[in-house]
C-alpha cells in the first residue's frame, strides 16, 4: 500500500525472488537465544535497548519511547528507523553478521520470513503470562507464531475496511447496511450510487497500486475462507486457477470497470493519492484504512461509516496489517527489551495509537472514552476475530511487487476482460515464486 504502509519490499526486477531467497536462506541464526524463563526476566532491567522500527511507523514508536522515558529512568531506548523497502534485507544482513537489535518493530506479515528461519526468540512463556493475552489481535499473533510457539507480540494495527459516504447513499436511496452484505448486494447498489454526470462514482480502487490493492481486495476472499496461498509454509502452492471465490471477485471488479461504476482514474492509480477522490466527496465506497480517513475534514468525517469487507456471497474480513514486536536471537539486553514491549502494550499507550493513524491491537482498549474520542477507529476492535493475513514466505514477491503475479492477474482480468487467462497466468506465477522462496 504505497501511501499507507503496505509496501513491504522494494526489490524489483526478475532477479528479486532469488535475491531475497538467498539473503534469508543464509540468515538462519546460530546466535544464542535469550533465556526468557530466567527468574526476574523483563522486570527491573537496566541499560540501553536497541529498537528498529519501520520508517512508516517511526512517529508512533517514538511517541511510545518518549512516554517510556518519562515514567522511568533505568532503561533508555535507542530507535533506528529503517525504510520499509529495505527492512527485510537489512535485518537479514544484521542477523548474518551477528549484530542484531534487541527488539524489532516490523510489518506483521514479514514475521514469518524470519520465524521460519529460526532467527527470533521463542516468547511463548512470556506471552502466555500476559493477563490480557486473550485480548490481543489473533491475526497478528498468528503471524508471529509457528506451531504452538509464539515469537512476537502485536504492537499496532493497520486494517482495511469499506468506508461509506452515507450522504451519497442517502441521496441514492440505498441502505448502507443492506448494500454491503456481500458482493452480490453491492453489485445491485453500485449503479444506483453512480452519477457520472455529477462526477460521482460508486467505488474507487488503485488499479495499478499492487500493495493497496492486495490490502483491500484479498479480504473479499478471506471473508469466505478462501485464499491465494494453499498449504503450510515450506510446501505452499498458489490457489488461483480453481479458486471460485477469486474468480467471482475478479468478475465483480471487471463488471464494475466495464459498467463505469468506478472512475477512469482507477486504471493508472498507483495509490500515490489514495483516497483523495473519496475525501473530496466524489466516491460512495472507499476500500481503505483509518490512516487515510484520519485526514478527513470534520464535516466529511461526520458522513462516514466503516464496515468490515464482505465476501462474494457473505461473510466478512479485514486485512490484519500493522506491526509485531519480535526479539532477535542474540539480543544484548533482552530483559529490558521485554520490559519496553510490555509498556508498549499497556492500554494507555495502545489508546494513543489513533493519533498516528493506527488502531490498538487489544480489544479491551475499546472503552467508552476511546469510542467517544475516536469513533471511526473502533470497528476492527469490535470485530477483532474477523482480522486475517496469510502466513507465507511469498507475500511480498507475489502481491506487493510491481512485477509480481497478483497485479498482472488483476489487470488482465479487470481491464482486459480475460479472466481465464489471468487465472492461468496467476497460478503459474504464484507457484514459481513459492517454489523459489521455500527452497
Amino acid at each position: 500500500m504505497e501511501i499507507s504502509r503496505r509496501r513491504l519490499l522494494g526489490l524489483a526486477g526478475a532477479g528479486a525472488a532469488a535475491a531475497i531467497t538467498g539473503v534469508l536462506a543464509g540468515c538462519s541464526s546460530t546466535l544464542p537465544e535469550p533465556d526468557v524463563a530466567a527468574a526476574g526476566f523483563g522486570a527491573r532491567a537496566r541499560g540501553t535497548v536497541s529498537v528498529w522500527s519501520r520508517s512508516a511507523t517511526q512517529t508512533g514508536m517514538q511517541t511510545i519511547i518518549d512516554r517510556f522515558h518519562k515514567v522511568q529512568s533505568a532503561i533508555r531506548v535507542q530507535l533506528t528507523p529503517v525504510l520499509d523497502a529495505e527492512y527485510v534485507t537489512k535485518l537479514a544482513t544484521a542477523i548474518r553478521g551477528g549484530e542484531v537489535p534487541d527488539l524489532v518493530d516490523m510489518d506483521d506479515i514479514n514475521s514469518s520470513l524470519f520465524i521460519y528461519r529460526d532467527t527470533f526468540t521463542d516468547l511463548t512463556p512470556l506471552v502466555d503470562e500476559l493477563p490480557y493475552r486473550d485480548k490481543l489481535s489473533p491475526g497478528h499473533l498468528s503471524l508471529a507464531s509457528l506451531g504452538k510457539k509464539v515469537y512476537g507480540v502485536p504492537f499496532l494495527a493497520d486494517n482495511s475496511l469499506l468506508w461509506l459516504n452515507t450522504e451519497l447513499f442517502d441521496r441514492a436511496g440505498v441502505d448502507p447496511d443492506e448494500a454491503t452484505q456481500s458482493l452480490e448486494t453491492l453489485q445491485e447498489a453500485l449503479p444506483k450510487l453512480t452519477s457520472a454526470k455529477d462526477g460521482i462514482y460508486a467505488w474507487t480502487f488503485p488499479g495499478n497500486g499492487q500493495g493497496a490493492l492486495g490490502f483491500t481486495f484479498l479480504p473479499h476472499l478471506w471473508a469466505q475462507n478462501a485464499d491465494v496461498f494453499r498449504g503450510e509454509i515450506g510446501s505452499q502452492t498458489g490457489f488461483i486457477e480453481k479458486n471460485d471465490k477469486l474468480r467471482t471477485t475478479l468478475e465483480f471488479f471487471r463488471r464494475m470497470w466495464r459498467n463505469k461504476w468506478a472512475p477512469p482514474s482507477c486504471y493508472a492509480d498507483a495509490a500515490t493519492h489514495w483516497g483523495s477522490d473519496f475525501l473530496a466527496g466524489k466516491i460512495a465506497i472507499f476500500p481503505g484504512n483509518f490512516a487515510v480517513i484520519k485526514a478527513a475534514p470534520k464535516a466529511m468525517a461526520a458522513k462516514l461509516k466503516p464496515v468490515v469487507i464482505p465476501g462474494p456471497t457473505g461473510g466478512r474480513c479485514f486485512f490484519d496489517g500493522g506491526d509485531n514486536l519480535c526479539m532477535p536471537r542474540g539480543a544484548k539486553n533482552p530483559s529490558a527489551a521485554w520490559e519496553f514491549a510490555k509498556f508498549a502494550l499497556e492500554t494507555a499507550q495502545q489508546q494513543s495509537l489513533p493519533d498516528g493513524g493506527y488502531t490498538p491491537i487489544r480489544s479491551d482498549a475499546d472503552t467508552a472514552a476511546f469510542r467517544a474520542k475516536y469513533p471511526l477507529d473502533t470497528t476492527p476492535l469490535e470485530h477483532l476475530d474477523l482480522g486475517y493475513a496469510p502466513r507465507t514466505l511469498a507475500y511480498n514477491l507475489a502481491i506487493n511487487q510491481a512485477d509480481g503475479p497478483f497485479l498482472a492477474m488483476f489487470r488482465k482480468a479487470v481491464f482486459d476482460g480475460d479472466v481465464d487467462g489471468a487465472l492461468s497466468d496467476g497460478q503459474a506465477g504464484f507457484d514459481r515464486l513459492l517454489k523459489e522462496t521455500q527452497a
